[in-house]
């Protein structure tokens, strides 16, 4: 019989469900909620780690179902998160140009000016949403920047990022999310088609003088690409930064240890993303064959995940996992995944949250969560872990 996880209780909750069944279940069939199909999630640090780094786990699904319909896959399926060997390198190689160390030194002090912004237009309003006014809008001006989306059209990308990460029993809801898909399409064919003829200092223009040099990313790769960047350049970093208040909030000697020595704030942050992380599953992975795998037999074709979320609170790989401790001395966390497809946009995550937190504890150095905890909504995903909502008292 396989686990089912349960919409609204797991999502509320899913570390209790975690503690209970990594002891039994390293690697187990679940059947997820919308599911029409039983998948193998992996729920210990060991479990994890193999599958994150085993290539017997594919992530192209044209690898092991060949047969499949291009409309039966989100474009998003073209970037490099589901892509494998070479075609992997290739396109990581070319999306890795903006992500460079130096690149983002450079964008650190555009950081910095984008939280002191968000920060002034909280001051004086004694109660906000943390996640509308604050954790949504830097991330999301720092990526469009980056890429050289036109302001005007953000929250246009909010929309169609939400669609595609969102978990919903009703049928009529993945109809609205294909309307989505084929309206993020629509803009960025717009898009690319005035960056042909007006090439900016972006990185869109960067990645289509990449296409027409001959580097092989085709117009569906630069799709995928592009929505990828979107999507991850800015969900993951919203989660880190209001979960990370939200640990903070709930470990008031945590917060206290934080703000009476700021120096502690990149410990805080491998802390934070352990503790409860921005990313609770990995994406997709396939069997490439039939093999055994953990003592479990596999077919060609199953369906794999990691819950890196349940890996990251094993107490075998860390003491005392449901504390939160930003003076934790070693943090192997896999927040940001591991092994070919560790997430390219980690140090620019790692220095955003890190921005966003210290400058919002230095403007509002006394300020709480204006909720009770029961009150809080998670998301309903099996990717992403976030809220829907942080209410704050400034003071």
């Amino acid at each position: 019989m396989s686990i089912v996880l349960n919409k609204k209780e797991f999502h509320q909750e899913p570390y209790e469900f975690y503690k209970e069944i990594r002891p039994h279940d390293a690697f187990a069939k679940v059947k997820l909620v919308s599911g029409i199909h039983d998948s193998w999630v992996a729920f210990t640090y060991e479990a994890a780690e193999a599958v994150l780094k085993d290539e017997r786990f594919v992530k192209n699904p044209r690898t092991v179902f060949p047969d499949v319909s291009e409309h039966e896959l989100m474009p998003i399926t073209h970037s490099m998160l589901f892509a494998d060997p070479p075609d992997h390198r290739r396109l990581r190689s070319l999306v890795q140009r903006g992500f460079t160390p130096k690149m983002i030194q450079r964008l650190q002090g555009r950081i910095e000016e984008i939280a002191k912004i968000q920060v002034e237009q909280m001051k004086g309003k004694g109660t906000v949403d943390l996640i509308a006014d604050y954790a949504f809008p830097i991330p999301i001006i720092v990526i469009c920047e980056l890429l050289g989306v036109p302001p005007e059209d953000r929250l246009d990308f909010q929309r169609w990022s939400n669609s595609m990460v969102e978990i919903n029993d009703d049928p009529s809801f993945y109809e609205q999310v294909e309307v989505h898909i084929k309206e993020f399409q629509l803009y960025i064919e717009q898009l690319l088609a005035e960056k042909r003829i007006h090439p900016q200092d972006d990185l869109l223009s960067e990645l289509i003088r990449a296409e027409e040099d001959g580097d092989k990313l085709s117009v569906q790769e630069l799709y995928g690409a592009i929505m990828l960047m979107i999507v991850a350049g800015h969900e993951t970093t919203v989660n880190l930064i209001a979960n990370g208040m939200l640990a903070l909030f709930t470990h008031p000697e945590q917060l206290k240890k934080l703000k009476e020595s700021p120096n502690l704030i990149d410990g805080a942050i491998e802390e934070i993303l352990r503790f409860n992380g921005p990313v609770e599953f990995s994406t997709d992975r396939y069997a490439r064959e039939s093999f055994t795998f953990m003592g479990k037999q596999l077919q060609k074709g199953d369906h794999v995940l990691v819950s890196l979320a349940s890996a990251d609170h094993d107490p075998t790989v860390f003491s005392w996992p449901d504390k939160l401790d930003i003076t934790r001395e070693r943090s192997p966390h896999l927040a940001f995944g591991k092994g070919i497809h560790y997430c390219l946009g980690a140090p620019l995550a790692r220095l955003e949250g890190k921005i966003a937190i210290q400058t919002l504890l230095n403007a509002f150095p006394e300020i709480q969560i204006n909720t009770a905890l029961a009150n809080l909504e998670w998301r309903q995903s099996f990717v992403i872990r976030g809220l829907k909502e942080l209410p704050v008292k400034l003071k």
